[in-house]
């Protein structure tokens, strides 16, 4: 079946880069010339995606505003001949069948899924994480889970291994390899915190595609980690019913709602940007000597 739907839950509160997501949301963070939400929304019609929904929360109107028309802003580009501008402009607000709800309350990324029951209907969807960017320069993150499900049938979890140091901010996987990078997921825990709960270095990384089979699930999922309803914990009834497969993603991923992330995502892709790629790259080589 193809995948024509997808979510973008982006309700967070950005926490971790505070006090610039006191009145800004991080998915509207610059990379370059583009707020990273752009790059998601792209990276999902790249890969087939029609129609969206982003799943936002109070202060996020922004995110609205910029995938809608900006009539002043368009008539002043057209009128003062900026064509090239005025088309870049004007094209955002047609990417994709994009509409919006509010997760009033922060319940939990489980819960943030649950909110696009309606919008999903009775098919397999995907979900692209608002603060996750993944720069590939082949195949779209989402379209490699996208293949994948095509092929094997079943819920897709998109994967990279995670320094082990760190794997108890993340969710755990138990994996048995099937092929190249694709693996199959038997068992998961949502942020182990003692050695004996890890179940592998492979952590789910910002990108899933799921069946409509979930909503049931999360329908009836207890609060988890942090008092919240946990996606990971309705995807591992799925997990350790009918198995799912995970795939280790190729791309640069980078966190923007980590400050490092942000920085290094506006490096990469300026270092790939036609209009900034030669100065920064000097810029960087001279900086260097300093340091």
């Amino acid at each position: 079946m193809k995948i024509r739907k997808a979510i973008i839950p982006a309700a967070g509160f950005g926490t971790r880069v505070l006090p610039a997501t006191k009145n800004m949301p991080k998915e509207m963070f610059p990379i370059v010339d583009k707020p990273a939400i752009q790059y998601i929304v792209e990276e999902a019609v790249a890969s087939g995606i029609t129609d969206i929904l982003i799943i936002t929360g109070r202060g996020k109107g922004l995110m609205e505003d910029h995938f809608d028309y900006a009539p002043e802003l368009e008539a002043a580009l057209k009128n003062s001949g900026k064509n090239e501008m005025y088309e870049q402009v004007r094209n955002i607000a047609n990417l994709a069948d994009i509409s919006f709800i509010r997760q009033k309350e922060m319940k939990g990324l489980g819960h943030a899924v649950l909110k696009a029951n309606s919008f999903v209907g009775n098919e397999p969807f995907a979900v692209l994480f608002g603060d996750g960017v993944i720069d590939c320069d082949k195949t779209p993150a989402i379209k490699q889970l996208i293949d994948a499900y095509g092929e094997y049938g079943e819920g897709v979890l998109g994967v990279k291994k995670v320094p082990e140091e760190e794997i108890h901010k993340y969710g755990s996987l138990k994996v048995e390899k099937l092929h190249d990078n694709v693996f199959k997921c038997t068992d998961m825990v949502e942020k182990p915190q003692t050695k004996e709960e890890v179940l592998s270095l492979y952590s789910i990384t910002d990108r899933v595609v799921l069946p409509p089979s979930i909503f049931e699930i999360l329908e009836r999922t207890t609060p988890g980690a942090g008092g919240e309803i946990q996606l990971t914990d309705a995807m591992r009834e799925i997990a350790l019913t009918k198995g799912m497969t995970a795939v280790e993603m190729e791309g640069n991923r980078f966190d923007m709602g980590n400050k490092f992330g942000i920085l290094q995502a506006n490096i990469i892709m300026g270092l790939k940007h036609p209009e900034t790629k030669e100065q920064l790259k000097e810029y960087i080589k001279n900086l260097a000597k300093e340091l």
